[in-house]
């Protein structure tokens, strides 16, 4: 993770956001979101991140690089997320998965 934090750094990525899995889905342990000022951006950020995994001799699989609005990259028990602003915006994929695992009885009583 720290790898891709780094890479991130270096290629000026935009509100980054670490958001912790574990407890929320099986998928992975952590979720990076990003975003890039432009298309251009986010594919130059996409490739960074997946030469310095190779590097490492991790084999991530990446989707929605074609279009540069938002990519995935899963590198095992780290899912990266990178988009454009706007399209950020408008999923807003970190409000559905920053949110409390588990509500009580007595606050789902009060809500």
């Amino acid at each position: 993770m720290d790898t891709i934090l780094s890479s991130l750094d270096e290629d000026k990525a935009q509100d980054v956001l670490t958001i912790d899995l574990v407890g929320k889905t099986s998928i992975a342990d952590r979720m990076i979101v990003a975003s890039g000022a432009s298309g251009r951006m986010v594919t130059a950020m996409t490739q960074h991140i997946i030469k310095k995994l190779k590097d490492m001799g991790i084999k991530p699989k990446s989707e929605g690089e074609g279009h540069s609005d938002w990519v995935l990259i899963d590198a095992g028990d780290v899912i990266v997320h990178l988009f454009r602003p706007e399209v950020r915006a408008f999923y807003n994929i970190e409000r559905i998965w920053a949110a409390p695992t588990t509500v009580s009885n007595d606050t789902a009583r009060h809500a």
